[in-house]
């Protein structure tokens, strides 16, 4: 199954929202991650946006998890961007290079 990695961006006008937010939004990851379609997890540690990776039939389902994050629901997030990743070492079912 195809592997997308998600990448959030984030402004500083959405901090406060994102903190109120937060413990919604990483309840529902953590259901996601519990089902297995979300691999890995995390923020930037400038604030700037979030990596989520993702296992899934292709882009469309993983826009529809995404919009059903409370983050985007309160519209916290300025700009998603999904890409299909191949990864070749250290990850779990990576292929060969």
């Amino acid at each position: 199954m195809p592997i997308f990695a998600v990448h959030y961006t984030y402004s500083d006008a959405t901090v406060p929202g994102r903190d109120e937010v937060r413990p919604v939004h990483r309840a529902y990851l953590g259901g996601l991650a519990e089902q297995g379609i979300l691999l890995a997890r995390g923020p930037y540690p400038d604030g700037s946006g979030a990596l989520l990776i993702f296992q899934a039939d292709d882009a469309d389902a993983v826009s529809k998890l995404l919009a059903e994050d409370p983050f985007a629901l309160a519209k916290l997030i300025d700009d998603t961007r999904i890409v299909e990743w191949l990864p070749t070492d250290g990850f779990p079912g990576a292929g060969p290079a």
